[in-house]
């Protein structure tokens, strides 16, 4: 009953895989991986490609790194809306009134969601046995990284069907998947990537299957437990949660609208008339639309981040201050999780919620609109992304070696604030093209991870060709687009003798981007002035798309 006469698994699957959209995507996929394997060999002479234990082993590398993290991304991609959908759709109530029992519901959601996904994974099987009969790897090796796969798939998807039990919204339960499954999903590599072999093998046998085995039964106790005495039911009244009553049962952040800096992200309800002038949409927005669910998505966000960045401070800002990029990066990484939030829905909702029409049909602009739902998606994804810079500045007033260097300081602030206003441009595009807020956040992601990550997978993948066809300048302008490699080309001090002074610092090397033959300049100085321009062309993207629907509800 579990699997074989499942309805839920049934009806998901065939709604799934029966779509063109499964095999475009599966084919692309494949044939991304053998275009990767096909031109990463590097040509010897007359043209011929040579290969050997070196190349397989980083081959290897990259298939296991990507598939890994392509599971960490897809797996609450595809799980984070199983229930919230329901919840959206309004069929929750009678999912929870059939015969179904709430473990056959779970299973159905969760093998529904993960299918497609391990269908991409053991797509590279094949590739896989191809590095394998090149030398240099073994079978174990290789049986092994599709084990931690599979544990890595169900482990993630298992705690996004958790997430989306708990939450309303499926942009709420996506993004706290997101910050629970990601640093798991770092941990793991840092655990199965240790260089004994004997040591890797330990901990992908013997370690990760009965954490993994223990994780799903807790995780299978509270999402039945949750289906069978849901607290959530009657969805028609529950749109709008009281806020004092939340806050009354509320545990660890408490959000309070008076105090800074809450109030900056979260300003009172107004009690009076707005003053003439004032744009509706904006104060709307500010003042009630982020709580009309709830503060619980808010609150773990916070907390979650927070606690991850008490440790990642003493490692990289007080332990080795050299590494302070690295802390950089893991801000960036958080707005790039959490910024999509608040503008992915900022055109969908009115759409889902049915006042898109109305709101069009008002005398505001189409500018005046947008303009507003793009300044309250940015302020409070900007103030919740600085509130973890704090430990960032801490560090650069205790330690002397960054107080030396301290316009660094400022070009970090600027990348940051930079990233904020391209997450949330990216975001409300997406909100105005799609039709759906899943679709939106799904959408939003992809472009990000385009444009912030891909280019220094392709920059890592064109560092290994043998022999090096491009310079590292070359290779550099590849991630012009990337705040991460921005951030990481900013010039720090590597070491200090015992009596460190200012004349002793060694700094790193800058990374500079050939401009033209004259004129080179930083990496992190161009993504400074790009950034601004590409935010400016997916706002005004949006705006066109949403005068477009404007314009539609005029003529209707």
């Amino acid at each position: 009953m579990l699997i074989r006469d499942n309805p839920v698994l049934s009806r998901e699957l065939l709604v799934t895989l029966r779509s063109p959209r499964s095999f475009a995507l599966q084919f692309l996929y494949v044939a991304a991986l053998g275009a990767l394997v096909y031109f990463y060999w590097p040509a010897g002479e007359g043209g011929t490609r040579q290969v050997g234990p070196g190349v397989a082993r980083r081959l290897f590398d990259i298939f296991f790194l990507g598939q890994f993290f392509l599971v960490a991304i897809l797996a609450p991609t595809f799980a984070a809306g199983s229930i919230t959908g329901e919840k959206e759709r309004k069929t929750y109530e009678m999912l929870l009134a059939s015969p179904l029992r709430p473990g056959t519901i779970l299973v159905g959601k969760l093998l529904s969601s993960l299918t497609f996904l391990v269908i991409l994974i053991l797509s590279s099987v094949p590739l896989m046995i191809l590095c394998y009969l090149l030398g240099g790897l073994l079978l174990s090796e290789i049986a092994r990284s599709y084990l931690v796969l599979i544990l890595a798939a169900g482990t993630f998807g298992l705690l996004s069907v958790a997430c989306s039990s708990y939450f309303r919204r499926t942009s709420s339960a996506l993004v706290v998947s997101y910050l629970v499954t990601l640093p798991l999903a770092v941990v793991c590599v840092l655990m199965t990537r240790a260089e004994d072999p004997a040591t890797r093998d330990f901990i992908s046998i013997a370690v990760l299957p009965p954490w993994c085995l223990a994780t799903w039964t807790v995780l299978q106790i509270l999402i039945n437990r949750r289906l069978l005495r849901p607290p959530d039911v009657g969805s028609e009244g529950k749109d709008v949660v009281d806020e004092e009553e939340e806050m009354k049962y509320a545990i660890g952040v408490v959000i309070d609208r008076d105090l800074f800096p809450d109030k900056l992200f979260a300003p009172a309800k107004r009690a009076d008339l707005m003053p003439d002038g004032t744009n509706p949409v904006l104060d709307k927005e500010l003042r009630s639309e982020i709580f009309s669910q709830g503060t619980l998505m808010l609150r773990v966000v916070i907390q979650v981040s927070m606690l991850l960045s008490i440790p990642l401070m003493a490692a990289l800002l007080f332990l080795r201050s050299d590494k302070a990029p690295w802390y950089v990066a893991y801000v960036l990484t958080f707005n790039l999780l959490v910024g999509p939030v608040f503008s992915a829905g900022s055109v969908t909702q009115e759409r889902e919620r049915q006042t898109l029409a109305l709101l069009l049909t008002t005398l505001l602009t189409p500018g005046r609109i947008i303009f507003a739902k793009l300044i309250a998606a940015l302020r409070v994804s900007t103030v919740l992304t600085f509130l973890l810079t704090e430990q960032l500045l801490l560090a650069y007033i205790m330690l002397p070696e960054l107080r030396y260097r301290y316009w660094t300081l400022i070009v970090f602030f600027l990348i940051i604030a930079a990233t904020c206003l391209t997450t949330s441009t990216v975001g409300l595009m997406c909100s105005s093209l799609a039709r759906r807020t899943a679709s939106a956040m799904v959408l939003t992601y992809m472009t990000l991870m385009v444009l912030f990550v891909l280019p220094m997978g392709v920059k890592w993948y064109l560092e290994g060709l043998t022999p090096q066809p491009f310079s590292a300048e070359r290779l550099a302008s590849l991630t012009v687009s990337s705040p991460f490699s921005a951030a990481l080309g900013v010039p720090m001090h590597v070491s200090k003798g015992d009596n460190w002074n200012a004349q002793t610092i060694q700094v790193e090397p800058t990374l500079y981007v050939p401009i033209t033959d004259q004129l080179r300049l930083p990496l992190w100085m161009v993504y400074l002035i790009l950034s601004p321009p590409l935010s400016l062309v997916f706002f005004a993207v949006a705006y066109l798309a949403f005068r477009y629907r404007w314009w539609r509800a005029g003529g209707s």
